[in-house]
């Protein structure tokens, strides 16, 4: 007797429904699905979320006296209403993966071209400062500063008279260049290194009011609790005139004592990996992005891909699979062996680091009332539509079934010998 998939092609809307205890994905939305895998790492990190929801929203507009307007779909009118509302979802949705072009389309970011990624994680860091700087709740107006912003100082010294001039400079992540590195502590002393400037190159002395040798270095002044690296693997050829994505392996490990690094020593610079972005393909302008994000609340990895959300076995970060999918370059290199801790990346473009902290993080992030009736609604209409197809798998079922017993029939009413 047939199954009765073989009566329909219409498939079991609870595929669609999110399972227990598990995160809720993002629909791919073609070259901007690099913007899912941000979403994921802001969306665990939990004071930001919690700082998103302590925002005003005009939300309140939308709802009428007795609840939300029926007929009426919300539209967020801004970053943080959209941003609001995505984790409300991420959050609470019934849903396996939703849809965040709203929030996409609100960035004016073009879903058929392939943007920098490296770019818009900057880009919108400074969009989000500049739109929470308003608010009147300083949880909310300094949430950026507090959890992303450090400060450095370019410092020049003059060779001639020693006079030393500072330049600070607020940053939400260092850039490292990778190039001729094989471990991630090689890059950050190269950003910190030492540059002569000589020759045609001379710096313009205020104490000698003349062009002296000098030299110039990076100091690190203050670290921010969540510290973004970001693995500059997309550079400029000059050559082509065409961005280029280098395939280098790069050692990281899973505790980073920044305390080497700083200036003012004293005080906690020791921070764990909480994510790793990951850009498969060759080339810089295509390719898939994925995240490995570890839950602040259970320790646990995870391997965010679009809609899938894969767990990863003992609280483990796994990143073997990415590797191995990376098409041959010409320059293939083996993979270096990765000791305990540590792992090895050659496409890795970006590493998320938290400060180490003894208090654990705050484990209850409340959807505030007026998003938490948003999801609900969106529930609603996802448990309607699961109702629907049901409805007509099962229509499709029986017709495919009356179907079979006639051809069945007509088939004993044939004659034996025919």
């Amino acid at each position: 007797r047939p199954g009765e998939n073989s009566f329909h092609n219409i498939d079991d809307p609870n595929c669609e429904r999110r399972k227990k205890n598990s995160f809720v994905g993002l629909t791919n939305l073609g070259a901007t699905c690099y913007v899912n895998t941000f979403l994921q790492v802001w969306f665990l990190n939990l004071e930001l979320r919690q700082a998103l929801y302590l925002c005003p929203s005009t939300c309140s507009d939308y709802m009428m006296g007795d609840g939300i307007q029926e007929e009426k779909d919300y539209e967020p009118q801004t970053i943080c209403e959209h941003l609001q509302y995505l984790f409300a979802l991420l959050q609470n949705s019934n849903r396996r993966y939703i849809d965040p072009s709203g929030f996409v389309k609100a960035l004016g970011l073009d879903t058929g071209q392939q943007q920098d990624a490296q770019e818009f994680s900057k880009l919108f860091m400074s969009l989000l400062e500049d739109t929470l700087s308003k608010q009147k709740n300083p949880d909310v107006r300094n949430i950026v500063q507090q959890q992303f912003c450090g400060e450095y100082a370019y410092v020049t010294v003059c060779n001639q008279c020693g006079r030393e001039s500072k330049l600070l400079s607020k940053f939400y992540e260092l850039e490292l260049n990778i190039q001729g590195h094989k471990q991630l502590t090689d890059c950050i002393s190269e950003f910190l290194k030492e540059e002569k400037l000589e020759g045609d190159n001379r710096y313009f002395c205020e104490n000698c009011q003349s062009k002296q040798n000098a030299t110039r270095k990076i100091r690190l002044l203050s670290l921010p609790c969540t510290l973004n690296l970001q693995l500059m693997r997309f550079v400029f050829d000059r050559q082509t005139g065409h961005k280029k994505k280098l395939n280098t392996y790069i050692g990281f490990s899973e505790i980073l004592d920044m305390e080497p690094y700083v200036e003012h020593k004293g005080g906690s610079y020791v921070y764990e990996l909480s994510a790793v972005l990951i850009h498969r393909g060759v080339s810089a302008y295509s390719g898939h992005y994925i995240a490995h994000v570890k839950d602040p609340q259970s320790g646990e990895w995870y391997k965010f891909n679009d809609e899938d959300i894969e767990k990863m076995e003992g609280k483990k970060l796994q990143l073997g699979i990415e590797e191995d999918l990376a098409e041959p370059s010409k320059s293939q290199t083996r993979k270096p062996k990765c000791g305990k801790g540590t792992h090895c990346s050659r496409n890795a473009y970006m590493l998320v680091y938290r400060l180490q902290t003894q208090e654990k993080p705050n484990t209850t992030v409340q959807v505030p009332a007026f998003l938490q009736e948003l999801v609900e609604r969106d529930n609603s209409k996802f448990e309607e539509w699961c109702i629907e197809m049901a409805e007509m798998r099962k229509q499709s079922v029986d017709k495919g079934k009356a179907k079979h017993e006639e051809v069945k029939e007509l088939y004993q009413r044939l004659p034996a010998g025919a």
